[in-house]
């Protein structure tokens, strides 16, 4: 089954900028070889966190193609093609190369706040002009529009390239309802790295992680032993990470991780408008966590 390589640990890496807002493709290729290097399952690209509604198209092309050359098949490579103009994220997939591209990751549609059957239509319309899977995403904290447990399983069952959900609704009772009803091979991965120790509990397959980026193989490592049901060592690092989990979140998101990448020398502290740096006193607050994680 395709949908098993996404098992695991997946990191949705941010997009690294110069001083002058382009992009940093030296920096991207390190922060990729630092994630492989320490045992993450796959990489997504084009994510909230890579600030993907911020890049022109000749960027999001330049992206994933370095991405793809840098990871050279050595693990699965995710791409974020979504939007709210379901033609338009049509378009973007035909004019598309997936030359190294394992699976798309497509958020629901944002603002305009469409029923539960166009929630449906959508991601089916999709699911039926991609070359590749397709992991739909639920966001209703960024999107205003929740995909209904109901919606989800339909997909799952109607769509055969529609091979997971990557879950940040933070309503565990919705998911279970999911995970108790979806087909046996349809995966329910976690958005929200707090969340991911219960939501894999519960039966869920790994996460797309942020805080994955900083710290690959403790978080991976803590979904493996999750996904084993040695759920008393995952607990362990589970929350020995929690306050920084937290604290990526407080003043944003992909600010909070790009502060962090900077303190390890990965990635510089630039985030493009209408994002902005995290404060001094967040960032001193950052840099002390990463010090008692040392």
């Amino acid at each position: 089954m395709p949908q098993q390589k996404f098992k695991g640990t997946g990191v949705a890496i941010v997009t690294p900028f110069r001083e002058d807002g382009t992009i940093d493709f030296r920096s991207l290729g390190k922060l990729i070889e630092h994630i492989i290097a320490k045992g993450v399952e796959y990489v997504v690209a084009l994510g909230t966190t890579g600030e993907n509604v911020t890049l022109s198209k000749d960027e999001k092309k330049a992206v994933v193609n370095h991405v793809v050359d840098v990871v050279g098949r050595r693990v699965p490579v995710v791409v974020g093609m979504g939007g709210n103009n379901t033609q338009e994220v049509i378009n973007g997939i035909k004019g598309a190369d997936f030359d190294g591209v394992d699976a798309i990751l497509s958020v629901a549609p944002y603002y305009n706040k469409p029923s539960q059957k166009g929630l449906y239509l959508h991601f089916k319309t999709i699911a039926d002009v991609s070359p590749v899977p397709v992991i739909i995403y639920n966001v209703p904290g960024r999107t205003g529009s929740n995909i209904s447990a109901d919606t989800t399983v339909r997909l799952a069952k109607e769509n055969k390239n529609i091979v997971a959900i990557k879950e940040a609704s933070n309503d565990l009772c919705q998911i279970m309802n999911i995970i108790k009803n979806k087909p046996k091979n349809f995966l329910v991965i976690s958005g929200d790295d707090a969340n991911t120790l219960p939501i894999i509990a519960l039966g869920g397959s790994g996460v797309i992680s942020v805080v994955a980026n900083a710290y690959p193989k403790e978080f991976s490592d803590m979904v493996r032993l999750a996904l084993q049901c040695d759920i008393q060592a995952a607990a362990e690092i589970h929350y020995k990470l929690l306050d920084m989990i937290w604290a990526l979140f407080a003043e944003g998101s992909p600010s909070g991780i790009k502060a962090v990448l900077e303190v390890f020398g990965l990635v510089k502290n630039h985030v493009r408008l209408p994002l902005v740096p995290v404060s001094d006193e967040h960032y001193k607050k950052l840099t002390a966590l990463v010090k008692k994680l040392q």
